[in-house]
């Protein structure tokens, strides 16, 4: 019996849902493989569910179609950063993993750096950065190598590892194209590690610990989802006090950024004295073939169809007044809701 093990709706409970994929971001691709995925699972086992794509349809029609709730397979803006996650609080549709707020500062990397350094967790020095000129700053402020990526995406689009200054001005071109505000970040070398968080609050808990060893150490968008070249380590091979260490890292970074229904995080362990750093945190996280978060599950025993579907029971709204308010409407109007 795991940790995971408790009760779930029946399916018929579930009612009318709607798995959000595709949407308008540089995820794009991924976020419709990820929601095919999850579509096929909640099929599987008996879940009234439709594909729903933020890009071609009106998320009105999301309360006109009679949905009970959403399962958000969005990846990056305007379906991980809190948009729709408000506009499914406006509409009084529950929706899985974290609410607005989380999901905001999840999204922007530097606000959850800002955040994780005052709660004393460990993250790697940054720099916000404007220009070439202040990337070649930050270069010799935090020394080389150096991570330059934009702020507010996501799968390691438009993220540059540079060594020395001729590269800045490139680096910083490529990372301002997906987003005005640029981060870069002190390289940290030695194992590269991810960790998914399941639950809310007091409740939430980790689930086994991946290790990723990718060609030259480069974990890129190529390396993430479309070749079988890079090397997934679950268990992890690291020593027990580690793992644990890691799990620890991941639920406290978790918690401190009000995150709920799950999400993972992705840790650096230094090589030189096996400090673990904490890089960043996906609120609504892949869910493909290549997808990281199925792959721990399953070595905890759980597969692909139950994952799903304890997610999608566990769907909810920052506050139920949403939902109230919204039937409230739907009444006074004559819709049904």
């Amino acid at each position: 019996m795991s940790q995971f093990d408790s009760e779930i709706e029946p399916q018929s409970d579930l009612g009318k849902v709607a798995v959000l994929m595709g949407g308008s971001s540089a995820e794009r691709e991924v976020s419709l493989m990820s929601g095919a995925g999850v579509l096929q699972a909640l099929r599987a086992r008996g879940v009234d569910a439709h594909a729903f794509d933020p890009a071609h349809n009106d998320l009105a029609e999301l309360h006109h179609g009679g949905y009970d709730r959403c399962f958000i397979a969005l990846h990056g803006r305007h379906g991980e950063d809190g948009t729709v996650q408000g506009a499914l609080e406006l509409l009084g549709i529950p929706y899985t993993g974290s609410g607005v707020m989380a999901s905001s500062i999840g999204m922007d990397k530097i606000m959850t750096k800002r955040l994780w350094r005052a709660e004393g967790l460990p993250t790697p020095d940054w720099r916000l950065v404007a220009d070439a000129d202040e990337t070649v700053q930050a270069l010799q402020a935090l020394g080389a190598p150096m991570i330059v990526k934009p702020a507010r995406e996501g799968s390691t689009i438009g993220l540059t590892k540079i060594t020395d200054a001729a590269q800045c001005a490139a680096a910083y071109a490529l990372a301002s194209r997906y987003d005005p505000e640029v981060l870069c970040e002190q390289f940290i070398e030695g194992d590269e590690t991810t960790c998914p968080v399941l639950g809310e609050g007091d409740s939430a808990y980790a689930l086994p610990v991946i290790r990723i060893v990718a060609p030259q150490g480069n974990y890129d968008y190529e390396h993430k989802y479309f070749t079988d070249d890079t090397q997934y380590h679950c268990p992890s091979g690291l020593p027990e006090a580690e793992e644990r260490q890691i799990q620890r890292l991941v639920v406290q970074a978790f918690r401190s950024l009000g995150c709920r229904g799950w999400a993972r995080a992705d840790i650096m362990i230094r090589a030189s004295d096996r400090q673990p750093f904490l890089l960043e945190i996906n609120t609504s996280p892949g869910m493909t073939g290549h997808s990281l978060v199925p792959m721990s599950a399953r070595s905890a025993g759980i597969n692909y169809e139950d994952l799903c579907l304890r997610l999608l029971a566990g769907a909810t709204l920052d506050t139920p007044l949403s939902a109230a308010l919204n039937n409230h409407a739907s009444a006074a109007s004559g819709d049904a809701p």
